[in-house]
């Protein structure tokens, strides 16, 4: 894999050109990417994503970029809901997989028309260019097999780039360079 710096550039390029917005994917759907990375990198992309962000603020690129941290759009809806201590509580009496599972059935994750999905749908303005980040801190409340497919179902309003911590084949998503999810997903890898 080439430098991840050129990587960066390289993306940065591509999120810029109009074919990109004006494309559609591989069955006529807007196209969905992924922009996958060494975990170890985090921080390095982070940085990269907050500098894209300030600099197409100015207005310049003819398109908003929009980022949706997953982590945060989860922590946000359980402090809007008042979960958070029950969350604690309930992690210490259940455990790590009982929470995960009892957040993802308040947010109904594996819908559809799940609480992420209808957020980043509503909260994406036309003439965008959708960033998703935080898959990593997600883990393993929210699994990134689960975001593309159900946004691929009900989102088509935007390009979406997933920064992914980890290896996209175009086949497979290996979290953390470790953890495989063994699902197909109708995403392009955004820069080799």
């Amino acid at each position: 894999m080439r430098d991840l710096s050129e990587r960066l550039d390289e993306m940065e390029e591509k999120i810029k050109n109009p074919a990109l917005r004006e494309s559609s994917g591989r069955a006529n759907e807007v196209n969905y990417w992924v922009f996958d990375y060494p975990p170890e990198r985090e921080l390095e992309v982070r940085e990269r994503i907050k500098y894209l962000k300030n600099k197409n603020s100015k207005g310049n690129d003819g398109f908003e970029l929009v980022e949706f941290d997953l982590y945060d759009i989860i922590i946000d809806f359980l402090e809007e809901n008042d979960f958070m201590d029950a969350c604690f509580n309930f992690e210490k009496k259940k455990g790590l997989e009982r929470i995960t599972k009892a957040v993802s059935n308040s947010m109904k994750i594996n819908d559809d028309d799940s609480y992420i999905v209808q957020y980043i749908r509503d909260n994406t303005p036309d003439n965008a260019v959708v960033f998703l980040t935080g898959v990593g801190k997600c883990f393993p409340i929210l699994r990134s097999h689960k975001v593309l497919n159900n946004l691929h179902q009900a989102f088509v309003k935007a390009p979406v780039v997933m920064f992914f911590p980890g290896v996209y084949n175009e086949q497979e998503l290996i979290l953390f360079n470790e953890i495989k999810d063994d699902n197909y997903y109708r995403a392009f890898k955004l820069v080799k």
